[in-house]
């Protein structure tokens, strides 16, 4: 089977590139000795792609229960990266019952106080670096880990902020912001008795640009595994390595406007507009030949519907003609999918991965 004989919209994955871009994220890692990099799977949601990205079983990290679930008999050692409610904690439980080394993640004294009273499921604490989404402020971060008493694993943080960089120079000074951070409060934990087992940091930018990791125990990251539009926008991906696309065929021919339309929208695309912020803007994603190629320089899907995308400037294709489009945001686009289509550098379908969607 090629591509010529899917159905569109279909999910394809090119395995070569996946490869790659694991690569690239091992070597970044390895200038740092002694630091693990825990692979977060929020973005390939795959069985195959974590076999590739944490080989052995593991460590990794996971954003739903659907994802613990589904890769708990192979990778049992996990962190959950999304704050904890006490309502969750016995399908953790149930998972740890059954062999997984599932931990929580919580930057709230009161849940910590749960768990600790439930007393069957680790913790982190979550500190605030920066972005100001989860997590304590790191002088806080002594009552949370406190309040877990027993269940306290280590401290957890992410710079989501980082996405916001424009150059290599301001990703090496976030990942110093972040690494700082959560060392600092490592530091005063230790201070007062309590020894974090984990001091964990990590977004894909300050995974890979980070000049020292000293402190830290490990790198959680997730979107460099397929990279995308925007990350290559930032600086952080090599232009022209995104390993997901979405197939797509022409469905329409509006030659007065100068525009295509394709039976790819916002339910497959996303309506991400993350490289409006940058300096090539990248619509709803950039249209490829069939075989990934940039054959159309830069036309873009400038407008998308629920089930259409609007293409300008209008490639010479006819109605029913099949193309691909590359995503600005890989996580959501992957997201609308329930498999993937694996090519390797060319038409030939190799392989067809299942995700898991859903929490």
């Amino acid at each position: 089977m090629t591509l010529d004989d899917l159905p569109t919209p279909a999910l394809v994955l090119d395995l070569g590139v996946l490869r790659r871009n694991l690569a690239m994220m091992r070597a970044a890692i390895a200038r740092h000795p002694g630091v693990a990099l825990r692979p977060h799977l929020k973005t390939a949601k795959c069985r195959e792609v974590a076999e590739l990205a944490a080989p052995g079983g593991g460590p990794i990290t996971v954003s739903t229960l659907a994802e613990a679930r589904f890769l708990a008999d192979g990778w049992p050692d996990q962190i959950y990266g999304v704050g904890i409610t006490p309502a969750k904690l016995d399908a953790v439980a149930a998972l740890n019952a059954q062999g997984a080394r599932v931990k929580v993640i919580t930057d709230d004294a009161e849940a910590a106080r749960a768990i600790a009273a439930d007393g069957r499921v680790d913790a982190l604490v979550e500190v605030d670096c920066g972005e100001h989404r989860g997590g304590v402020d790191p002088a806080e971060t002594l009552a949370v880990a406190r309040a877990l008493g027993l269940r306290f694993a280590g401290i957890f943080t992410h710079a989501g902020h980082s996405y916001a960089g424009r150059s290599l120079d301001q990703m090496a000074a976030i990942a110093e912001t972040e690494r700082a951070a959560v060392v600092a409060a490592a530091d005063a934990l230790r201070a007062a008795g309590l020894a974090p087992g984990i001091v964990s940091m990590g977004s894909s930018p300050t995974a890979l640009h980070a000049e020292t990791l000293e402190g830290i125990t490990e790198v959680r990251a997730g979107v460099y595994m397929f990279g995308d539009l925007f990350q290559e926008q930032l600086g952080t991906h090599p232009e022209g390595e995104i390993a997901v696309s979405v197939l797509a065929s022409v469905i329409g021919r509006k030659p007065a406007q100068g525009v295509l339309l394709l039976d790819a929208g916002a339910l497959a695309m996303s309506k991400d507009r993350s490289t409006a912020a940058t300096p090539r803007d990248d619509g709803f994603g950039l249209v490829l030949d069939l075989d990934g190629r940039r054959s159309f320089g830069h036309a873009v899907l400038e407008r998308a519907y629920q089930e259409h995308g609007v293409a300008r400037p209008m490639p010479d294709l006819p109605v029913g003609a099949k193309l691909r489009v590359a995503p600005n945001h890989s996580c959501l686009t992957a997201a609308a999918f329930g498999r993937y289509h694996v090519v390797d550098g060319s038409r030939e379908v190799v392989a067809t991965w299942d995700r898991i969607n859903g929490w």
